[in-house]
């Protein structure tokens, strides 16, 4: 109470150019605020895509950690489907070992890969097999190389997809599940397919996942929106590798600190119990004349 009182009697004594600043910030960052708040929405709103529905998935929780079986199932849905047209360019092999593979798994599937390597001792390139310090390939040697073989659409590195998308995991999911006969007057052009989720509903990526397009090795029933699950959580755990540990630190943070805080709590009242406690008494000086 004491140290508030004296903030408003210091207050006082500011000077006008003092108060000025103080009210032009606050003008100016509410303002700012609500500038990018409505800007913000006035994107979502011009967007003419379908509405996203929202879905529960398992790591989005506080507390909540990545569904590693369905990491290793996302790896075989993108390995199996995903990986003929689109690239994880930023993930190495060695990264997948302990998550999706084991290490022999992981050694097998680089060594699968020929990978251009050089120059050797007489300055010429050449291909070896993969390593597990290797990069996951790329499915076309260039971007035109790409476009040629896609109808003009380069399809996206999925590294950091569900990073890179507004509502990302959502808007991926709806994406995948969502073709559909485009509706009546509306027109595609040749290689295009109708999507809703896709903004302009024109995608030149045709339908990817279909009921029973691949066979889980754990014997998971691979339907449409089990394979679409599951690949979108690889896709999490390739952005977000830390995503566990990340929350396990924030844990034990948040563990120390609570009982950091307890000890500093004890301590100020130890300390300032007397204080607090005391009473003064004040003595008329009559009464101690004779």
């Amino acid at each position: 109470m004491t140290s508030t009182f004296s903030f408003f009697k210091a207050a006082t004594r500011w000077s006008k150019n003092h108060k000025f600043f103080l009210t032009s910030f606050g003008v100016l960052a509410g303002g700012g605020s609500s500038l990018i708040y409505a800007l913000e929405q006035s994107i979502h709103a011009s967007n003419d895509a379908a509405h996203v529905a929202k879905q529960k998935w398992n790591h989005n929780g506080w507390f909540d950690t990545l569904d590693h079986a369905s990491v290793r199932r996302g790896w075989e849905v993108y390995k199996n489907v995903c990986a003929a047209c689109h690239s994880i360019e930023y993930l190495a092999y060695r990264e997948l070992v302990g998550v999706c593979l084991t290490e022999d798994e992981a050694k097998a599937e680089a060594a699968e890969q020929m990978i251009d390597d050089g120059p050797d001792e007489t300055g010429a390139m050449y291909k070896r097999p993969g390593k597990l310090s290797d990069i996951l390939p790329k499915p076309y040697p260039n971007e035109e190389a790409g476009r040629y073989a896609n109808g003009g659409a380069y399809p996206p590195d999925l590294t950091y997809i569900t990073q890179a998308r507004i509502d990302g995991e959502n808007y991926i999911f709806a994406l995948l599940t969502g073709y559909m006969d485009p509706p009546a007057g509306i027109s595609l052009a040749e290689n295009q397919h109708y999507n809703p989720y896709f903004p302009g509903g024109a995608i030149g990526m045709a339908q990817a996942l279909y009921d029973e397009i691949i066979e889980y090795g754990d014997g998971t029933p691979a339907t449409q929106s089990q394979c679409a699950k599951d690949v979108i959580t690889f896709l999490k755990w390739c952005a977000e590798p830390e995503h566990d540990t990340r929350k396990l630190f924030a844990m034990k943070a948040f563990t120390i600190l609570g009982v950091l805080n307890l000890v500093v709590w004890y301590l100020h009242r130890h300390y300032w119990s007397v204080l607090k406690s005391r009473k003064i008494l004040q003595s008329p000086k009559s009464l101690f004349k004779k």
